[in-house]
């Protein structure tokens, strides 16, 4: 029987989720999250993992512009010049919670999961990735495109958070 999409994008998820479990371990590392359009999705595959306090310090979900000034330190004028889905604000996004949970790692995601809220110049399924870490700071921005059929913005979601975990299992795995 040939795996959907959806089936597919779960299965790496856990796969990844299992390397960087393994590798921050071995490595004596740690990671925090800080979390927009992804709505907590990274830090629940995490969390499904047994074994996962080891490694994880924990997560920042920061819906409002508001909650990533007053927590994760974001500037105002980061917010006002670039907007929330910007590759400055996910960088200062990444930079807080770093701070915040005193971890090695942090990834931070933000960005517009649809079906609304896109515009010409950021589409719905832009996303704009961080990874700070010792002497690292990857800034990736993409556009996801989700599948035909099924729930959009659960599948944008999805993409990104795989993503996610790929641009740290990348830095990590050296």
């Amino acid at each position: 029987m040939k795996k959907d999409r959806h089936e597919s994008e779960s299965q790496d998820l856990v796969r990844v989720v299992r390397e960087v479990k393994e590798r921050l371990i071995g490595r004596s590392e740690t990671l925090c999250l800080a979390e927009s359009c992804t709505g907590g999705l990274i830090s629940a595959a995490i969390a499904a993992e047994p074994g996962v306090s080891e490694f994880f310090r924990g997560s920042v979900v920061s819906y409002s512009g508001d909650l990533k000034v007053d927590i994760l330190n974001v500037p105002r004028s980061a917010l006002q010049v670039h907007g929330e889905v910007s590759l400055p604000v996910a960088r200062s996004m990444a930079r807080g919670a770093r701070a915040l949970m005193r971890s090695t790692w942090a990834l931070s995601v933000t960005g517009i999961a649809g079906p609304t809220g896109g515009s010409a110049d950021k589409p719905v399924g832009t996303v704009c990735f961080a990874l700070v870490g010792p002497g690292i700071e990857e800034l990736v921005g993409k556009c996801f495109v989700a599948a035909p059929s099924g729930p959009q913005r659960q599948d944008i979601q999805r993409q990104a958070g795989l993503f996610a975990l790929e641009l740290l299992l990348r830095q990590i795995r050296v």
